[in-house]
């Protein structure tokens, strides 16, 4: 049977996809992108609009750090204004790409985060060891009355289960050894949603922005949702915490280099193939009423990393389908209401530092640093999965800029020979398609013809069948 299947002809081949409707998952998956590097560089700033505006991407989120608009932010004293009164902050470093966002008319999600001035910490260590709440309480009113009319939903704190963001994660050694953070954050999470109170703002508050994988310094997310949500290891509510209002759950499912069919091990790690598991915890956080039922899940933070990264980076072609795959887990997930891509392009590498040690940052981006496109960002514009389903091509794809239903070329390319039309095929009016049909050779590579509405035409990168 696989020999017959490698032989049918394309035209049989055409005639299979076209055979099988479309069916789509949803239609309302927000797709957010993240792009400080361009987004806070006066130089860049437009242009980065101006290629997302062309992406068809009309969303954004904007982590804001305390620490960088505190009055005062390494002193050990309190300083003597009104800690709710956003004249105290200095919001130069972000109001320029507010404005910009509320300019376009786009959708901000603004995550308000530590590190945090060394003031309004209990002890003065640091810029990240035990927030006092109360402060931080008075800086979400400040926050929220400065950029009411220009945020669309609020997040709070970036990552709060790794120690570059709140410390400490654990208390104790050995035997002993217990989550700290969950806690901690449980009473910035109810400060913050005080401090939104006090300025009046109702918008959306989505709690978590986890990190995907705990270890000896992280706290892992489930462990960590369990902990703030006042649940034991059974999801049973235990000690007196009152309800909470969530508004939705947010997380930064990154994979490893293995892709997003990766499994981790540790039950209570999420990456994007494992996301079961985060829905499944909030169903039994909502069965112990801790949240409301049917939670929405928002991955507010996710990317690929690619080379030149030498330790966590993949090719640039596996960079474009991994991506591209993650995309469509979240959209075949209909607890996930938003998407994100974190970087357009890549953080500059460390000079003079050996290759090894050279990529600290994330190379996630569609671009390279130097500025030139990776295949990732033809890919986002026209993501393309090709799945290998008992020997069968499932094909998932998605014209990004389309604004309506519009029409793609699917075409495909065994080894060794040219590219052949296998089917014109209509999307949806969300520019969403999907077809089935033969799988072929497993070198077989796919790709999307797209033409714009102005004439402009594009491709997907060559894509492989996962």
């Amino acid at each position: 049977m696989t020999l017959l299947r490698r032989l049918l002809p394309a035209a049989l081949l055409v005639a299979l996809l076209a055979a099988v409707p479309a069916a789509h998952a949803k239609t309302n998956q927000e797709v957010t992108f993240e792009a400080p590097r361009d987004f806070f560089d006066p130089g860049q700033r437009e242009a980065a609009f101006q290629t997302l505006d062309g992406l068809g991407v009309h969303a954004i989120r904007v982590v804001l750090y305390w620490d960088d608009v505190a009055p005062d932010h390494n002193s050990r004293a309190r300083p003597k204004v009104d800690l709710t009164d956003p004249a105290s902050y200095d919001w130069g470093t972000y109001q320029p790409v507010l404005d910009e966002a509320h300019a376009r008319g786009w959708a901000v999600q603004l995550t308000v985060s530590g590190p945090v001035p060394r003031w309004a910490t209990n002890g003065a260590r640091n810029h990240v060891t035990r927030p006092r709440p109360s402060d931080f309480e008075s800086f979400m009113t400040a926050v929220a009355r400065q950029y009411r009319d220009q945020v669309t939903r609020w997040a709070i704190w970036n990552e709060p289960n790794h120690p570059q963001f709140l410390k400490p994660q654990y208390v104790g050694h050995g035997r002993h050894k217990r989550p700290a953070s969950p806690a901690i954050y449980r009473k910035l999470y109810a400060a913050a949603l005080d401090g939104l109170k006090a300025a009046g703002d109702d918008k959306p508050v989505l709690m978590g922005e986890t990190a995907p994988m705990g270890t000896g310094k992280d706290v892992a997310p489930l462990t960590f949702l369990r902990g703030a949500l006042c649940l034991n290891s059974h999801y049973k509510q235990h000690g007196h915490c009152g309800r909470l209002r969530v508004d939705g759950y947010a997380h930064h499912a990154y994979t490893t280099r293995k892709g997003p069919k990766f499994k981790p091990v540790g039950k209570n790690n999420v990456t994007i193939g494992v996301l079961s598991r985060l829905t499944k915890a909030l169903d039994r956080a909502a069965r112990a009423h801790v949240v409301t039922a049917h939670l929405p899940v928002y991955l507010t933070e996710f990317g690929i990393q690619s080379k030149p990264d030498p330790i966590y980076g993949v090719s640039l072609r596996r960079q474009a389908e991994y991506r591209s795959y993650s995309e469509w887990l979240s959209w075949v997930n209909p607890r996930v209401a938003a998407f994100s891509q974190y970087l357009l392009t890549d953080d500059p590498p460390e000079k003079g530092k050996p290759k090894l040690l050279r990529y600290g940052g994330f190379e996630s981006g569609l671009r390279l640093a130097t500025g030139k496109d990776k295949p990732a960002l033809a890919g986002f514009r026209l993501p393309l999965v090709v799945r290998d389903v008992h020997r069968r091509a499932s094909l998932w794809g998605l014209v990004r800029p389309a604004s309506g239903s519009t029409t793609v070329v699917v075409q495909v390319r065994d080894p060794h020979r040219k590219w052949k039309k296998l089917a014109t095929v209509r999307t949806n009016s969300h520019g969403v398609w999907t077809r089935h049909g033969s799988l072929g050779s497993r070198k077989r590579t796919w790709r999307v013809l797209w033409k714009a509405p102005d004439g402009t035409r594009y491709k997907t990168p060559p894509t492989h069948a996962m």
